[in-house]
């Protein structure tokens, strides 16, 4: 084994040049900028104190830039993760007090494990499985939840912990009379800066300047109200050590929540890797970044660090604004560390009405409207993976909405799987000599040979598909009365044991009427698999060809000669 798949980082620590080294640090100072509002607010969303949220952006991207695959991702602390922790935790103790920090702290440990063994088993291809639909479902799902839990900071309308997200729009309806109009200013002045900055400058930190315009008005309505709250000062020093708790008891109370963490983790992680690789023609290694998200997350659990992932925004940004290898996001991560020493102090101005502003803005992001009305103009299949998740995210436990959408995306999936095109082919008599060729019946009105019936099975043979294809067999031999059936071969990847077991069931029944079931073309893998697990053997070597005139050639031979006589199909070329 290579040491770059131990130490992946010593495969682009060589192609760091002076040029590449100044790209990398405008990416990372850039990435810094941005992480720091939007830190604060996911810890805030996670149910932490905000400088958790500083912590775990820099820390994670360190260990995964050094372990993942990918140049210009850019993990971190992210709002669906975010959510996903405060739920799973505030079910077991109060947020943001010591016990809540704990268990986060444990959370993330063990989903850094369940990841950490998903890269190492090479299981990075189940993410294939998964519909990107579940991710974009359960963010819209979960970017109304965040925006909903933030109305009680904009209207100030008391809202009581842990209600659904129902009940929380029937608190805010109820008590609308008592909004405070101080603390909607405040939020809406935060908005509408942030929106104007990005409109007039895209390049400025949009949410760092709403935050300080939001402040600047708290500090002015001050001299009329005493109900601004703020968010208090982030401590000026760099992550701490922490220690999760391993008990016994812990471990299991925390382990299914872990699960859908990681899954989610893990699923936003290689999509958002992809989505970039396909504008920077970077080869994407899902294993490794399994590997690498498994790290980050465990290491991060001893440096007072949550759950985190990939971020879709900064790893865009961080592209966008040049970077040239996984260097950018280690830089980003020390310069957010020197940002926080310089200006921590000055979180104590930030009102919490201007915080719940900007995590509004960072909810609405989330929302991905172009894939969903694609998704719903296009797709039945996907429309109801999309709403599923969505709904689900809204009134059930959100570790069961990812599990909801997760298994209904690998439903339909099978079901597509399981129900393979098998189209009828036969020989195209307008082509001349060599050229003559087998041709889809459905495409053209073609003869046919009354006792040999060809079709081409376009996927693998396996349990789930089996019996699909067994009911086509079926009907061609009790329904045509056709016992001899060639089956083109060079479309089917695998055949495992169950589909193998059916087809040998097959050729008997059919050998039973002097019939049977014949191959050409199959792959050199699918053979191998199937002389190893005896198939051939019991179907008969003699009923596997290489060429189709060899396979037509050889079952001319086995038809029955006397309604050969009477036929007027004479497709083949041995007819005549």
């Amino acid at each position: 084994m290579k040491i770059t798949e131990f130490f992946p980082f010593l495969s682009w620590l060589r192609l760091i040049t002076g040029e590449s080294f100044k790209a990398d640090f405008i990416a990372g100072l850039t990435g810094a900028v941005i992480v720091l509002p939007q830190g604060v607010a996911f810890a805030m969303i996670a149910g932490l104190p905000p400088e958790y949220g500083l912590y775990t952006a820099m820390v994670t991207p360190i260990i995964a830039a050094l372990f993942g695959s990918s140049f210009h991702l850019v993990s971190g602390p992210t709002t669906a993760i975010s959510i996903v922790v405060f739920s799973a935790i505030s079910h077991h103790a109060e947020p943001g007090t010591a016990e809540f920090i704990s268990l986060t702290l444990t959370l993330t440990f063990l989903a850094g494990v369940y990841q950490l063994a998903f890269g190492l088993a090479r299981l990075g291809s189940l993410v294939n499985f998964v519909s990107h639909t579940v991710v974009i479902g359960f963010t819209a799902g979960a970017a109304i939840l965040i925006g909903t839990s933030q109305m009680k900071h904009i209207f100030g309308i008391a809202v009581p912990k842990g209600e659904s997200f129902l009940n929380t729009w029937a608190d805010i309806y109820n008590g609308i009379g008592q909004t405070n109009f101080y603390l909607m200013i405040i939020a809406v002045a935060t908005m509408v800066a942030a929106l104007l900055v990005k409109k007039l400058n895209p390049k400025l930190p949009n949410l760092l300047v709403g935050m300080v315009v939001g402040s600047v008005i708290a500090l002015v309505l001050k001299e009329y109200t005493d109900s601004i709250a703020l968010v208090g000062e982030i401590p000026a020093h760099l992550p701490p050590f922490s220690s999760p708790e391993f008990s016994l008891e812990t471990i299991r109370m925390l382990a299914p929540e872990a699960f859908a963490v990681a899954l989610l983790g893990l699923i936003e992680a290689v999509s958002i890797s992809r989505a970039v690789a396909t504008k920077s023609h970077q080869r994407i290694n899902a294993n490794q970044e399994f590997i690498g998200q498994g790290m980050s997350n465990m290491v991060g659990s001893f440096f007072s660090s949550y759950a985190g992932s990939g971020s879709f925004t900064r790893s865009g940004i961080n592209y966008d604004a040049g970077a040239k290898t996984p260097l950018s996001a280690i830089l980003a991560a020390i310069m957010l560390m020197f940002i926080v020493l310089l200006i921590a102090p000055l979180t104590a101005y930030l009102p919490i009405a201007a915080m719940g502003g900007i995590i509004l803005l960072v909810a609405y992001n989330l929302i991905d409207f172009h894939h969903i009305t694609q998704i719903l103009t296009l797709s039945k299949s996907e429309t109801s993976i999309l709403l599923t998740t969505f709904f689900a995210t809204l009134f059930l436990e959100l570790e069961f909405a990812i599990y909801l959408g997760v298994l209904l995306s690998l439903v339909l999936f099978l079901a597509k799987t399981s129900t393979p095109k098998i189209p009828t082919l036969s020989i195209d008599v307008s082509y001349n000599g060599a050229k003559r060729k087998f041709s889809s019946v459905h495409k053209k009105p073609l003869k046919q040979c009354p006792q040999l019936k060809i079709i081409r099975v376009d996927m693998s043979i396996y349990f789930g598909s089996i019996n699909y294809i067994n009911k086509v067999i079926s009907n061609i031999s009790e329904k045509e009365g056709i016992y001899n059936i060639l089956i083109v071969a060079s479309g089917i990847n695998f055949i495992d044991l169950a589909g193998a077991e059916v087809l040998v069931t097959e050729n008997n029944r059919l050998r039973k009427n002097n019939g049977g079931l014949y191959f050409v073309g199959m792959k050199s893998s699918v053979y191998e698999f199937a002389a190893k697990s005896c198939f051939v053997k019991k179907i008969g070597s003699d009923h596997f060809f290489d060429s189709k005139a060899s396979a037509i050639h050889n079952i001319y031979a086995r038809l029955d000669s006397s309604i050969c006589k009477n036929c007027n199909a004479r497709i083949f070329n041995e007819c005549e």
